[in-house]
């Protein structure tokens, strides 16, 4: 179940969104919002009010090198951006969530 979360993102929207109790989490693609949803619940041991997800596509990369035109794709990514209920918090630095005091 733990395994649907990858890691935190840390980025000034993200950021800019914790202030108004949001937190942002990259999952894996293929989890839907119940498996996020019981997947914070479970790490972080918090009431999750709503789970919004965004899929980022892969970008087509290209470069010039000696042997020539190097084209690849990065892999697809997916975040889930977690509302929680009013009073609390998840310590995205340490990893506990809990009640505000």
């Amino acid at each position: 179940m733990i395994t649907v979360l990858r890691k935190p993102v840390i980025t000034e929207k993200a950021t800019k969104v914790g202030n108004q109790g949001q937190y942002v989490f990259e999952v894996e693609p293929s989890a839907n919002k119940v498996q996020i949803k019981a997947a914070i619940k479970q790490m972080f041991d918090v009431d999750v009010a709503s789970v919004r997800t965004v899929r980022i596509k892969g970008k087509v990369k290209q470069r010039f090198t000696r042997r020539g035109l190097m084209v690849g794709k990065t892999n697809l990514r997916k975040k889930a951006y977690i509302t929680l209920k009013p009073g609390q918090t998840i310590d995205i630095v340490s990893g506990e969530g809990g009640n505000e005091e």
